[in-house]
């Protein structure tokens, strides 16, 4: 059985994780941490009934009284980092589903998951669909090498880009080499009407509405064509047979993984 706590047990994604890995047979749900909601049932509050386990605050803290073997976190982009480096500190398999962490902050975990010698996670996105849309993407820009990518969420989102669009740019952008798109000469008469320019100039334009979920489409163009690659969560339930699948391969793993990918797709 593996034990697991939940970080950030009380946001959305929390919530479905707290779910998903109370009605798993193999999973054990330990304990849960927020900052909200501190003290009250996470059953009541995630919808399954009282399940005698009070959101906690302190993250340090539970693990040091719970020792699980993983914590997935869903948190916010301005805490993740500091709690990726406690769970580790703490031994402790982390399964970070949180985007914005930045290059160097991926770097140093990394670094961090050697020295400690525990296995970890961090996926931009768990929806096995949006990884296989990035792959047949990566296959596509090797015939269609100007591509474009357009990311669509809901309006509570705090970060932008997505972390699922900046993993798609970085794949695209090394599996295209030294190819840079784009007119030299192009104006915005309005500043930002391109999008963030990525390397190479790949364009990745940013949609935030409420009745949004999570959404991209990977927009390839070419002589007299277009190739246009779509993923659509529709509800957060798609993450979390991703979830699950990290949770279960997390303490095989060695070192830090970056992106889901990695532990489904063979090459």
């Amino acid at each position: 059985m593996i034990r697991v706590v939940v970080s950030g047990a009380v946001g959305r994604m929390g919530k479905e994780v707290v779910k998903t890995v109370w009605q798993a047979d193999d999973v054990e749900l330990a304990g849960v941490v927020d900052t909200y909601g501190v003290g009250e049932d996470i059953g009541s509050l995630a919808g399954i009934g009282a399940a005698g386990i009070t959101v906690q605050e302190d993250l340090r803290t539970v693990l040091n009284n719970l020792e699980p073997d993983v914590v997935v976190d869903f948190t916010a982009p301005q805490v993740v980092a500091g709690n990726a480096r406690i769970i580790l500190e703490c031994g402790v398999c982390p399964v970070i589903g949180t985007t914005g962490l930045s290059p160097s902050d991926i770097d140093d975990l990394r670094k961090l998951a050697g020295e400690q010698q525990v296995g970890g996670v961090i996926a931009p996105n768990f929806a096995i669909g949006a990884l296989l849309m990035i792959k047949f993407a990566k296959e596509a820009v090797k015939y269609f090498p100007h591509v474009e990518i357009i990311e669509e969420h809901h309006d509570q989102k705090v970060d932008a880009p997505s972390g699922t669009a900046i993993k798609t740019a970085e794949i695209l952008a090394e599996q295209r080499g030294d190819f840079h798109q784009g007119l030299p000469t192009e104006v915005e008469n309005l500043s930002g009407a391109r999008g963030a320019e990525f390397d190479g100039g790949i364009r990745i334009h940013s949609v935030r509405l409420p009745g949004l979920v999570a959404h991209q489409e990977v927009i390839l163009g070419g002589l007299g064509q277009t190739l246009k690659i779509r993923h659509d969560s529709i509800a957060r339930e798609s993450f979390m047979p991703g979830v699950l699948m990290a949770v279960r391969k997390v303490m095989s793993v060695k070192g830090l993984v970056y992106g889901l990918e990695n532990l489904i797709f063979e090459d």
